[in-house]
This record gives structure tokens, C-alpha cells and sequence, in this order.
């Protein structure tokens, strides 16, 4: 029982799943990331390239349509069930705390993947090479202690993304026994009207990312790996064809793990586009609109801030990883309940949270693109009396223009595929595509929300692409 907007039983139970299902999926992204980092370190394959990029997808993946990927494969009516069912097979569910850790270790592993792959890139060839003339083990003088050094920052930074993933809490948990801190802070609002909980809940989960993200930012560092002249990298210590076959198996399952689910996007999406509510198109518009207004204030924030400078603009760019939508909305919704309706403030409530939530990506794109255009032409600007907004539209957006192409695209591909704060605010006829998604996967439409997981699919990674571009087109206009 909640007394005073305590905190009873069920959202104690709530933090302990809250903690388990992040240590569990950090510890899983983690340990099965080290073999898929070690075998693409280590092996060169026409596609490499291709792949190695293709990891950076599932961070613009609207994680509710990583879900319904993992639905087609893993749920009842998904592929591996079909397959146990002809084998005459009992099926196998993918709901509660080993489904949130599935869905988790899908999105996080490529994360986790990059993040060690770096670190065995860090190593120089001549560190292999001396390791290989004196026949010394390379695991344990070379690889050990790079992952010494990457691992706990790496599992840190999973752990914290963990924490905060409303969606695959809300559709493959929300049971008694698979409920997140977050879910319990949605149906306080959304289902108890009980706001002194709600509060009390928001402020223990803004205390744990806050921790989380302070640990992951503490624990991250470069491997001491030491300088090398920069030669390729030879492996003689993996020429065997043992080794050979087994990096290529690693390898074949990774990509695998990481195409399959989104191929099955695709496919079913095509079949249910037909099947789409007429209510799509409206939800499409909202999501674009909500979109490009918080790609504005997440860019209008970050170039203030990056123009500023200094520490204390770097920690305020960095608030937000220590909170999440539904925090903030959670705040928000606090603070205005009593003076405008809830649902009058969805879209730009939504707006405003997507834009705060992907400031600090857009800032750490931003900062060294503004620091090597002061460095460069900064002096000369400054001699020939070019200042203020004269300086800022002649000598910095210019040579800029690559770094806001990007930080745009992922803030507009961030934003169209959020599934957060307009969840608390939304009513009838004010669903975004994601919220139209959930909406039908919860009633059991899955022809139909296949269909919107493609559309929102294509309109994550076509914003992304388009300001992408617009900011490359920049660069090789100048050139």
C-alpha cells in the first residue's frame, strides 16, 4: 500500500526488476558482444564495412518496432514457434524478464559490439607482432587488458539504456512480475491518477539513471594500449582454419541476429500496409510535425551551448541522460495540470521532451565542428571585426553544416520513433505512430501494426537520411 505517495510493495517490486532486467541485459549484450568484436577485429570479408555500419542501425531503431521484429521470431505466432509447432514441440513464450532482456540484448548488443571493436582497433599492429615473435599469448597480453579497460564502461552505458526502455517494458512485461519502474510510473498517471505516487517514482528512477549515467561516464576510458605507426594489423595468431571457421560462424550469427528481426519488418509490413487504420495518416503527420519541432530545439539548444562553452555548458547538455521522457513528462504534466488541459499540451509537450532527450547527441556532434571553425578562421574573423550573428552565419553554420546535418537526423529519427512522454499525455485522436503501434499491437492487430512499423521504419531512417544528406551536400559543396 502506498501511504503519502510512498512507495509500497508492488513499486519495490518494480525496482528490483527494474535493476535485475538491466544487470541482466548489460551482462548478456556484453559477454556476447566480446566474440563478435574479437572475430570482425580480426578477419577481413568483403561486406565488413557494410556490417560494421549496419550495427550503428539498431540506435536509430525505434525500439517498438525492434519489438514487434522480435515478435515475428520469437512470439506466438513468430517463426520459432511455427517451428516447434511442426516438430510437435510445446511453444515457448517470449513475455516477462527473459523477453525485456531478449529485446534488450538485440538493441544493445550492436552498442556494446562498436564499443569493443573500438578497443581492439586502438591496438597497435606492433604490439600483435611483438606478441607474435616471442610466441607470447595474445588473449592474456594484449586482448585482457583492453577489455579490462572497455568492458565495465561499456556494461555501465548498457545498463543505464536499460533503465529507461518504456517500450519493451510496456509490451513484453506489465505483469505483477515484469514491471519497470517506468511501467509503474505510466499506469500511476495513466490508470490511478495517483500524482503523489507518480512523483515519488520519478524521482527514484531520475536518481537511478542519474547514478547509472554518472557510473558510465566515470568508467569510461581509453584502453592503454600504448602508440604505433599506424601499419596494418596482422593476426598471425589466428591463421588456423579452426579459428577461421569459427570467427565466420560468430559472425554469420550476429548478422543473423541483427538482420533477421528487422527483415521480418519488412516482410510483414509490406502484407499489412493494407490492413493500416485510416487513423495512419494523421498519426504519420503528428509524428513529423513532433519531429522536426524537436530537431529544432534539440539543435537551437546544443549550438547555444556549444557557442558557450566551459563546463558548465557541457554538464547542462548533459542533464538529460540522467532522465528519460517519462520523468520529465512525469515533471511536466506536475507543473501544468493545473493550469491547461493535458491533452492540449501532448504535441508540444512531446516535442519539447524528444528535443531535451537528444540535446546531449546533438551537442557532442556539434562541439569539436564549431571548435575546428574558431581554430581555423576564428582570428582572421575576429581581425576583420565579424562578430555576434554576422560570425555565426558567415564563418561557423557554414563549416558546420556536416556536423548539424547529422546531430538533425538523429534527433529527428530519435523523435519519430519515441514512444515516451506522449503516452501520458495523448487522447483520442492525438496518437503518433509509435502510440498508434502500441495502441494496435495491444488490441491484437498485428497485421495492422506491422504495417505502421514499416511506415514508421521508413519515416525514422528517411528524416535521418535526408538531413544526413543535406549536411553532407554542404561539405561537398565547399569542396
Amino acid at each position: 500500500m502506498r501511504a503519502g505517495g510512498g512507495l509500497g510493495a508492488a513499486d519495490l517490486a518494480a525496482l528490483r526488476f527494474t535493476l535485475t532486467q538491466a544487470a541482466l541485459s548489460a551482462l548478456f549484450a556484453c559477454a556476447l558482444a566480446i566474440p563478435l568484436a574479437r572475430a570482425l577485429a580480426r578477419r577481413d570479408f568483403p561486406g565488413r564495412g557494410a556490417f560494421v555500419m549496419l550495427l550503428g542501425a539498431p540506435f536509430l531503431l525505434p525500439t517498438i518496432v525492434a519489438v514487434m521484429g522480435l515478435l515475428a521470431l520469437f512470439g506466438r505466432g513468430g517463426l520459432l514457434n511455427g517451428a516447434l509447432a511442426a516438430l510437435g514441440l510445446p511453444p515457448v513464450s517470449i513475455y516477462g524478464l527473459h523477453g525485456v532482456v531478449l529485446a534488450h540484448v538485440f538493441l544493445n548488443l550492436p552498442l556494446a559490439t562498436r564499443l569493443l571493436l573500438l578497443g581492439w582497433s586502438a591496438i597497435p599492429a606492433e604490439r600483435f607482432r611483438l606478441a607474435a615473435s616471442l610466441g607470447a599469448p595474445v588473449g592474456a597480453l594484449i586482448e585482457r587488458p583492453m577489455l579490462r579497460a572497455t568492458l565495465p564502461g561499456a556494461f555501465a552505458a548498457i545498463f543505464a539504456l536499460c533503465l529507461t526502455s518504456f517500450a519493451v517494458a510496456l509490451i513484453l512485461g506489465g505483469g505483477p512480475r515484469a514491471t519497470t519502474l517506468e511501467l509503474a510510473l505510466y499506469q500511476a498517471i495513466r490508470f490511478e491518477a495517483d500524482f503523489a505516487a507518480a512523483a515519488s517514482l520519478a524521482l527514484l528512477q531520475y536518481a537511478l539513471c542519474g547514478a547509472a549515467a554518472l557510473a558510465a561516464w566515470r568508467l569510461a576510458r581509453a584502453p592503454l594500449t600504448g602508440a604505433g605507426l599506424g601499419r596494418p594489423v596482422e593476426r598471425w595468431d589466428a591463421q588456423g582454419a579452426g579459428l577461421r571457421l569459427l570467427d565466420a560462424l560468430i559472425i554469420a550469427a550476429g548478422v543473423l541476429f541483427v538482420i533477421l528481426p528487422l527483415a521480418l519488418v519488412l516482410l510483414r509490413g509490406l502484407d499489412g500496409l493494407a490492413e493500416m487504420p485510416p487513423s495512419v495518416r494523421g498519426a504519420a503527420g503528428r509524428s513529423l510535425l513532433v519531429a522536426l519541432a524537436a530537431t529544432a530545439i534539440a539543435l537551437g539548444l546544443a549550438l547555444a551551448l556549444a557557442l558557450r562553452g566551459g563546463p558548465l555548458a557541457e554538464g547542462a547538455g548533459a542533464l538529460p541522460l540522467a532522465a528519460s521522457s517519462l520523468v520529465l513528462g512525469t515533471g511536466l504534466l506536475l507543473l501544468i495540470r493545473p493550469h491547461l488541459p493535458l491533452q492540449a499540451a501532448a504535441l508540444p509537450v512531446a516535442a519539447l521532451l524528444d528535443g531535451l532527450l537528444a540535446l546531449p547527441f546533438a551537442l557532442r556532434a556539434l562541439r569539436p565542428a564549431l571548435r575546428e571553425a574558431e581554430a581555423r578562421h576564428g582570428r582572421l574573423a575576429t581581425a576583420l571585426g565579424i562578430t555576434g550573428w554576422r560570425r555565426l552565419r558567415i564563418l561557423i553554420l557554414p563549416l558546420a553544416r556536416p556536423a548539424l546535418g547529422f546531430a538533425g537526423g538523429l534527433a529527428a529519427a530519435l523523435s519519430a520513433g519515441s514512444l515516451g512522454a506522449i503516452a501520458l499525455y495523448a487522447g483520442e485522436g492525438q496518437a503518433t505512430l509509435p502510440l498508434l503501434m502500441a495502441r494496435l499491437m495491444g488490441a491484437y492487430r498485428m497485421e495492422a501494426a506491422a504495417g505502421v512499423a514499416l511506415l514508421l521504419l521508413a519515416l525514422a531512417f528517411g528524416l535521418f537520411a535526408v538531413f544526413d544528406l543535406w549536411g553532407r551536400g554542404g561539405r561537398h559543396a565547399r569542396a
